[in-house]
C-alpha cells in the first residue's frame, strides 16, 4: 500500500481484505494455471479426497460451487482421468464422483503449489501471525 491510497480506504478492513483477496486470487490463478489446473479443480479434488465418493450436488454444496460449474469441472477432471463418474446404483439419475490415484497425485501437486502461494502472500508475517490471521478470518467467515 502506498501514500497515494486515501486514508479513508487504508483504514477500512473491508477495503484491505478485498485488496488482499484480489492479490491472492491472482497469485493462485496464475500458479494453478501453470500446473494445468483451476481453483475449481483443487476444490473438487480436495472434497473427494477428504469425504470420499460424492454426488455432483453434494460436491457443489461442499465446495460452494454452482451446479453448472461442478459439471464442467468434473467433465474436465474426468477427461484427464483425475476423477471417475459412475451412475448411482440407488438412483440412476444421479452420478457419483470418485477421485482416482492419478487425481490424488495431482491434488498433492496442487496442494504444494498452493503452499507456495501461501508462503508468497504471507511472507511479511511470522508463523504466529499467519496462524492468528487464519484464525481471525475463520471466525469472520464462520459468523
Amino acid at each position: 500500500m502506498d501514500d497515494e491510497t486515501p486514508v479513508l480506504l487504508r483504514d477500512k478492513p473491508t477495503w484491505l481484505i478485498s485488496q488482499v483477496a484480489t492479490h491472492a486470487h491472482r497469485l493462485m490463478t496464475e500458479r494453478l494455471a501453470a500446473a494445468g489446473a483451476r481453483g475449481y479443480h483443487f476444490r473438487l479434488l480436495a472434497a473427494l479426497a477428504e469425504f470420499g465418493p460424492s454426488s455432483q450436488a453434494s460436491l457443489g454444496r461442499r465446495t460452494g460451487m454452482d451446479r453448472s460449474d461442478v459439471v464442467a469441472a468434473i467433465n474436465d477432471l474426468a477427461r484427464r482421468d483425475l476423477v471417475r463418474r459412475t451412475s448411482d446404483p440407488a438412483d440412476r439419475r444421479r452420478n457419483v464422483v470418485t477421485i482416482t490415484e492419478k487425481g490424488a497425485a495431482h491434488l498433492e501437486q496442487l496442494d504444494s503449489v498452493l503452499a507456495g502461494v501461501q508462503d508468497e502472500l504471507l511472507a511479511p508475517l511470522s508463523p504466529a501471525e499467519r496462524a492468528q490471521l487464519t484464525g481471525l478470518l475463520g471466525r469472520i467467515l464462520g459468523r
